[in-house]
Parts: structure tokens; C-alpha cells; sequence
């Protein structure tokens, strides 16, 4: 996906006008050359171009927003195993939890880190919980079917709702 965001970035797009005719009948993947330009810039991949996103891709984000859920998940974890054999941990854990939030997972286990060296040992639990259940629990093939059965749903029903609203047979 990076690869098709260097080549299709806005610096390649000096002018839209005219734009190459892209019916299917005679659908060339070129755009128009650049003024004094000896080649045509040819597209190399098959992924949409995504505006917007700076230097990062989509997935870019996505995983960053993951990485988030992650730790959330990871001191869910901890903080349930320590509720039934460490209630004095599972205490200052809350009680953390209280002031810090974890919408920033690394922040949070940074300055648990350094609250205090029991902290510390809380926080060096939760990376080792984080790291494994990214690597061995979380059902990636599952996030993904789960995601796009979403996705066509959504688009069905927001489409059947419109369809009805805006139907004559919908006002009688």
C-alpha cells in the first residue's frame, strides 16, 4: 500500500483536465503525461489511493488504533488476574486507572513505569500480556471476516433505508 501512495501521490496530479477516458471498453492505466515528460506515469498497483493520511497509510493508522486496543485488552487481563490473587496490586491498578487514561497505551504504561517500582512491575506486566495476546489470542483472519461482513451490512441497510425514504410507494 505505500508503494501505491508514492506513486499515486497529489505532486503526480498537476492537472486533472483533460482526464484519460477510463471506460472499460478501452481502460489503459495511464494518466496524462507531465508537461515535457518522455514517459507516462503507469499505475503499478490495484489499491486505491487514500487522500488525506499524510505519511502514514490507512493501515498505518489502523494499527496504531490497534496498538491502542491492545493494551486496553492487556490491562483488562491484569487487571482481572490480579482481583482474585492480588487485591492490593488490583487496588493501586484502579486507582492509577483513575487518573491516567488509556487512550494513548504507551503513554500509560510509560508513566505507570515510573509511578513506582511496584507500578513498574504492573506495567512490565501488562507489555508481556499485550505482546502475547497479539501474537497468539487475537483472531486476525476473524478481524478481518468480522469487518467486511460489517461493511456489507452497513451498505445494505443504509441503502434499503434510503431506498424506502425516498420510494413513492414509502409516502403512502
Amino acid at each position: 500500500m505505500e508503494s501505491c501512495a508514492r506513486i499515486l501521490s497529489p505532486t503526480h496530479f498537476p492537472s486533472l483536465f483533460p482526464r484519460p477516458n477510463l471506460n472499460r471498453s478501452n481502460f489503459n492505466p495511464v494518466w496524462p503525461k507531465k508537461a515535457g515528460a518522455s514517459k507516462s506515469l503507469r499505475l503499478h498497483c490495484h489499491k486505491m489511493y487514500v487522500p488525506g493520511f499524510g505519511e502514514a497509510s490507512p493501515e498505518a493508522k489502523a494499527a496504531k488504533n490497534l496498538h491502542n486496543f491492545f493494551t486496553y485488552v492487556a490491562v483488562r487481563i491484569v487487571t482481572a488476574q490480579l482481583e482474585s490473587y492480588n487485591p492490593e496490586a488490583h487496588a493501586e491498578l484502579m486507582e492509577f486507572l483513575d487518573r491516567h487514561s488509556l487512550n494513548d497505551g504507551d503513554k500509560f504504561l510509560s508513566n505507570l513505569m515510573r509511578e513506582s517500582s511496584r507500578h513498574k512491575s504492573l506495567a512490565l506486566r501488562i507489555l508481556e500480556v499485550r505482546s502475547a495476546y497479539c501474537k497468539n489470542d487475537f483472531e486476525w483472519d476473524n478481524l478481518k471476516r468480522l469487518a467486511s461482513k460489517m461493511v456489507g451490512e452497513s451498505n445494505t441497510r443504509l441503502m434499503r433505508e434510503y431506498v424506502t425514504e425516498t420510494s413513492p410507494d414509502a409516502e403512502k
